[in-house]
């Protein structure tokens, strides 16, 4: 969730800056090129006073047409254009020069300064050129009319280079980028700890409900910051939660108090059936029919008592070496084994893992148990403990009937049995109660089809700690 949120933010964000730092950069590129502007029409401005009173284009000699003013203001031309590089010049309506710098300058017949001369010429100085960026080469050019008794007699035109200009607006640019990258690093930071407080509570929640969905009941979620919402939701969570589990510890209770409450009147019953049988003559079908129905309901009830216990009880995690509990197991089968006419072969190699021994033990004797019951006589069942990464596993494999695909869905179900296993002894809890009693140590057990034929069953065990 953070990884979708935190990029949101931060686009929103640096839409923000860019909406800020974009106009920014523009009215900065205005305002240093108007700076320039209003400079240059202050010069031509005072060129154009120097220029006023010049003799108009004479038809004479050249000697006979130099005067002090005309002199004075070749003088600052060359001046201007020495000092600043900035090329000027007056020229009279017909385009010819009355003074200018560089003298190799001349006014061009098209271009930006013929444009800004011909707009000149209309007793109107120049507007606002076209905004230099910095990636443009090209001048600057300003132009103002000499006006004397109300006409225009000359035009003023100055045509500057922007070197200046331009690094000065990139110059000023660079400023707004770097206050735009630190503006945006200070916002990628506030969006990390503004997502971190607002998605905490989330973790800690999906952490709790992950603990609970694997069987850890108590767990709650702990207090934390976040909006005051997602507070609320963790308080509420808390008291779902609670309520949950005494919903289910009443029914473990029930079933725990039933099976209990009913074993002494079913002890009862079944031996006022076996006083009752010897009034029967011997052999009796019906009484013996009985007492097998008496003593299923027993076993069923002593097995709903160890699936309560097996879902109530705290695992009591410690390091064990599986292998050695599993061979232990094998060994204390194997007379069972050997009477049904069965193999049972155990490779046990020393494997470690976090589980609760006594837990371990009473599931592999439900899954041994089932693998012996279900097995042919001269047939084999298989245990293999083997480390698999960070778990360790126990494969129990007989050479049974099998199951289906359809049966494999739904092996581990309580009270589920095989239509075509009804009739062999057993309750349906004992891989149920297996399950509950793996899971309580963070393990568990998986169900596979064995070639040729039979079931594999794998219990898998952590080889790492608890957090």
């Amino acid at each position: 969730m953070r990884t979708r949120l935190l990029p949101l933010l931060i686009v929103l964000m640096a839409a923000v800056l860019l909406a800020l730092g974009v106009p920014l950069a523009v009215s900065l590129a205005g305002a240093q090129q108007q700076k320039v502007v209003v400079d240059r029409i202050d010069d031509t401005a005072r060129f154009a006073a120097l220029a006023q009173f010049v003799t108009d284009s004479p038809t004479g000699t050249a000697s006979a047409f130099e005067n002090e003013r005309l002199a004075t203001l070749s003088r600052e031309l060359d001046s201007y254009y020495t000092v600043y590089g900035i090329r000027a010049g007056v020229f009279y309506r017909s385009g010819s020069a009355m003074a200018h710098a560089p003298a190799r300058w001349s006014l061009p017949k098209e271009g930006e300064v013929r444009d800004a001369f011909d707009e000149a010429l209309l007793s109107r100085r120049s507007h606002d050129p076209r905004q230099v960026w910095p990636w443009q080469r090209r001048n600057l050019v300003v132009a103002s009319p000499v006006i004397r008794d109300g006409d225009v007699v000359a035009v003023v035109v100055t045509d500057s280079p922007t070197g200046q200009l331009r690094s000065r607006t990139l110059h000023g640019w660079l400023v707004i980028g770097a206050g735009e990258f630190a503006a945006m690093l200070l916002a990628v930071g506030a969006a990390l700890r503004l997502t971190g407080w607002v998605l905490k509570p989330v973790r800690v929640l999906d952490a709790t409900t992950h603990d609970i969905a694997t069987g850890r009941l108590k767990s709650r979620v702990a207090a934390a910051g976040g909006p005051p919402e997602l507070r609320r939701l963790a308080r509420s969570f808390n008291e779902m939660a609670d309520n949950v589990e005494d919903v289910l510890e009443q029914q473990r209770a029930f079933v725990a108090d039933a099976s209990h409450q009913l074993r002494n009147p079913l002890a009862a019953l079944l031996l006022r059936i076996e006083l009752l049988s010897f009034e029967l003559p011997e052999g009796n079908q019906e009484i013996a029919s009985v007492q097998s129905e008496g003593k299923r309901l027993a076993q069923v009830l002593d097995d709903l008592l160890d699936l309560a216990l097996a879902e109530h009880t705290e695992a009591d995690l410690k390091i064990t070496d599986i292998g050695e509990l599993a061979a232990e197991r094998v060994a204390a089968w194997s007379p069972t084994a050997e009477a049904k006419g069965v193999r049972l072969a155990g490779d046990c190699p020393p494997t470690t893992g976090w589980a609760d021994p006594v837990a371990l033990s009473s599931a592999l004797d439900g899954i041994i148990d089932n693998a012996v019951k279900f097995t042919p006589e001269g047939r084999t069942v298989e245990v293999t403990v083997a480390p698999n990464g960070d778990t360790s596993t126990v494969v129990v494999t007989d050479e049974g009937p099998g199951l289906t695909d359809e049966e494999l869905a739904r092996i581990g179900d309580r009270f589920w049995r095989s239509s075509r296993h009804q009739n062999i002894k057993g309750s349906g809890l004992g891989l149920s109660i297996s399950r509950a009693l793996l899971a309580a140590g963070g393990g568990s057990i998986a169900y596979d089809h064995h070639e040729p034929h039979g079931l594999k069953v794998t219990v898998t065990v952590p080889r790492v700690g608890p957090a």
